[in-house]
């Protein structure tokens, strides 16, 4: 039985999850079991490409809003992962 307080899903709720998943592979974020945090930049390349696919996929059917989420974590998450791997490559 679903919890009643659950936060229900969006298309905008969907895609924080993928870039949040994104920010944990970076290491960006702190593991939610508790230990270290540790790059994957495989993992977070994937989620980002997901996210890529998702873009793609929904073109001209996303509200504006949902557009600019769209746009905004894109470039965030594509960021931060140039960002990692420049670090890992030094």
């Amino acid at each position: 039985m679903a919890d009643s307080k659950a936060t229900p899903i969006d298309f905008s709720t969907f895609v924080l999850s993928l870039a949040s998943s994104v920010m944990l592979h970076l290491g960006k974020v702190p593991d939610p079991s508790g230990g270290n945090a540790k790059p994957n930049l495989a993992l977070a390349r994937q989620s980002i490409d997901m996210l890529a696919m998702l873009q793609e996929k929904t073109r001209g059917n996303l509200n504006d809003e949902e557009e600019q989420l769209m746009i905004r974590l894109l470039h965030d998450v594509r960021m931060a992962w140039v960002e990692e791997s420049r670090h890992n490559a030094s």
